[in-house]
């Protein structure tokens, strides 16, 4: 997966947001145990994640 970083995830909508947020997590699922993938995957995921939690927090 490519890394989605915090400025990135600011540039979607909220819906792309929950699509990318699954995608994330499936991404990070499917990965090898300690693969540079799974490193991404997860740093994507915790992103996308912050980002929507910022949008409900409404800042």
């Amino acid at each position: 997966m490519k890394l989605i970083t915090r400025f990135e995830a600011a540039s979607h909508t909220t819906a792309e947001l929950q699509g990318l947020y699954r995608e994330a997590f499936n991404a990070l699922a499917a990965a090898p145990r300690g693969s540079q993938e799974q490193r991404n995957a997860l740093a994507s995921f915790n992103n996308v994640r912050r980002e929507l939690a910022t949008r409900r927090l409404g800042f």
